[in-house]
């Protein structure tokens, strides 16, 4: 079993690097993420404050008490707990930045759509610029967190991530989603998180390209719209 990278490590909680690719939860024989991290720190209780798709890679919190699960779980729904994303689209939007709001409902083979509706809406703010080569970078904000609701937003943008096949986006060597960056206060200490993707080619070319690594250096800084 191969070693997880720890981000951040703190007596209540850590933060761990997931890799693309690896389900969360066990898939039969094979064990999952979550399974992975609570072994390897060999701790009988481990909470994981949220989770990611198989297929996307990058930040997750796992709260090693419940009070600090407690805690986490309150900020995330006081939206106290600030999540940006990156995702890589062969098709540029409208517009270099905006928004996707709206509310989600099941399509068909296991894909979701967005509505005409706001009764429970999923909201995603975006900021994007050229890689070349034909390919766009999306720093991405969720104000929600409903399942596929970043695969969504893009496809509703008519720029389906790289690799995501369910959202006719075209094929590649990984689906080009990463939890990319945290911000949080916990118990009045600021945490700011970032961790650029490992895997993946048109990600990894992000590493050696300082002037978009500006661009996206301190997302949080970003004039995001408060709702």
């Amino acid at each position: 079993m191969p070693n997880i990278e720890l981000i951040y490590q703190h007596s209540d909680f850590i933060i761990a690097n997931k890799p693309a690719g690896i389900d969360f939860h066990n898939n039969q024989d094979k064990l999952g993420f979550y399974h992975q991290v609570k072994s390897q720190l060999d701790l009988t209780e481990l909470y994981p404050v949220h989770r990611l798709d198989k297929d996307t890679s990058g930040l997750i919190i796992f709260a090693k008490t419940l009070a600090a699960e407690h805690y986490f779980n309150q900020a995330l729904q006081q939206s106290g707990i600030e999540k940006y994303y990156l995702a890589i689209s062969h098709n540029k939007p409208k517009q270099k930045q905006g928004r996707v709001i709206g509310d989600m409902e099941k399509s068909r083979n296991k894909a979701w759509k967005i509505t005409r509706t706001n009764l429970n809406p999923a909201k995603t703010f975006f900021y994007s610029y050229g890689l070349g080569n034909k390919l766009r970078l999306f720093l991405l904000k969720p104000y929600t967190g409903k399942t596929h609701q970043l695969r969504v937003a893009m496809r509703s943008l008519s720029a389906a991530i790289l690799g995501d096949t369910i959202y006719k986006g075209e094929s590649a060597d990984r689906l080009y989603l990463h939890a990319y960056a945290l911000k949080f206060n916990y118990l009045g200490q600021d945490i700011q998180i970032t961790n650029l993707p490992h895997s993946g080619k048109h990600f990894l070319d992000i590493s050696s390209n300082e002037e978009i690594r500006t661009k996206i250096d301190k997302p949080w800084c970003h004039k995001w719209p408060k709702i």
